[in-house]
């Protein structure tokens, strides 16, 4: 319903429900937005007033813009928006920050676009108080995007030689190292890497020095200078070490696998980048009568709960990824203007996945 004013219509306002119910304009308000503080019969006054004239409560665009707050977190990527629900990884982190911003009665707003142009404007709109960046890739471009909005933002997994953002991260380098060890300490000398992706080409082969090159992929980079830096101290010669770079995806995995079991020395020993990609190699291992851990081993990174329930179960690089999801949340809650960077331990979980070398 609207308002007749000098022969024109316009919307009802809050203050006409105040004078038709014959109260104060800060008494309307607060029967919206503090009811409890107001008398019952007032209560049901300034309601029955409202519902006669149409009128559904404030705009509450209006009331988040003079607050300066919209009580809203943005979670942006350069992944299709189906990467937080089909990602293992991605799942767990929402759920970390879906219970954190419960607690705090914010709400979540995911960001992400098919393209560039797409992901610009749709970060640029979103209505929120600041972002939480995956830097699974794109990771330069998602962070230009979100300082050029001005609000707070944490980058999740992001290059840690950048100390001029704020960042929530592991050490990769560590972290690849622990399961390079343990399959080295337990005898294998034969190793193939499952790789994320280091370039834009797509996937399959690449050598050590492409990854090394790589600018736009520093975790893929960093996973393989912990996996080889550890190797190399078994006396392993790493420039023999097939790495097969993937799309994180059951396709390009197979294929990978297809390659690397082609070779004249087929490997003992897998190194996985991600739990995803491990849990797609037992799969294809296991439909090629390939014995894991009796043929060869394989130890994935992330430590998702899918690797638990594997056949075998998966042996792993655990992150915390549920704490840096709480912690993403509340860097950008409590923002205080200072830049927080911060590093989180991972640990080895040692499941049925990995044994000794087959004599």
């Amino acid at each position: 319903m609207t308002a007749l004013t000098s022969g024109k219509t316009r919307p009802v306002r809050l203050a006409d429900i105040a004078k038709a119910a014959g109260v104060s304009h800060g008494t309307a308000s607060n029967v919206f937005a503090r009811p409890e503080i107001v008398r019952d019969e007032v209560r049901e006054r300034v309601k029955a007033a409202a519902e006669a004239m149409g009128y559904a409560g404030p705009d509450p665009k209006g009331r988040l813009l003079r607050a300066g707050k919209v009580n809203a977190i943005g979670v942006a990527t350069a992944e299709p928006l189906s990467y937080f629900f089909d990602d293992p990884f991605a799942r767990v982190m929402m759920a970390s920050i879906s219970q954190a911003c419960d607690a705090t009665g914010a709400g979540i707003s995911l960001v992400s676009a098919a393209n560039n142009e797409q992901l610009a404007w749709n970060i640029q709109s979103a209505l929120v108080d600041g972002f939480i960046v995956f830097c699974i890739e794109g990771g330069s471009r998602l962070v230009e995007l979100a300082r050029e909005r001005k609000l707070p933002f944490v980058a999740l997994d992001l290059d840690s030689e950048n100390e001029a953002v704020a960042a929530i991260g592991i050490d990769n380098v560590a972290g690849a190292g622990l399961a390079a060890r343990h399959l080295a300490e337990l005898g294998h000398r034969r190793f193939a890497v499952l790789a994320l992706e280091s370039a834009d080409a797509g996937f399959g082969p690449v050598t050590q020095e492409q990854v090394e090159t790589s600018a736009l992929y520093s975790g893929t980079r960093d996973r393989l200078r912990g996996y080889f830096a550890e190797l190399s101290r078994f006396g392993i010669d790493v420039s023999l070490v097939p790495i097969y770079e993937t799309l994180n995806d059951e396709e390009s995995v197979r294929a990978g696998l297809e390659h690397i079991f082609a070779l004249p020395q087929r490997p003992t020993a897998i190194l996985a980048m991600s739990d995803r990609m491990a849990l797609h190699a037992l799969d294809w291992l296991r439909e090629h009568d390939i014995a894991v851990p009796g043929d060869v081993s394989i130890v994935g990174f992330d430590g998702v709960p899918e690797g638990a329930d594997s056949k075998p179960p998966l042996t792993t690089v655990a992150q915390p990824i549920a704490e840096m999801g709480r912690l993403a949340v509340k860097a950008i809650l409590e923002n205080d203007g200072s830049l927080n960077r911060q590093l989180l331990p991972v640990n080895l979980v040692i499941r049925a996945s990995s044994g000794p070398s087959p004599a």
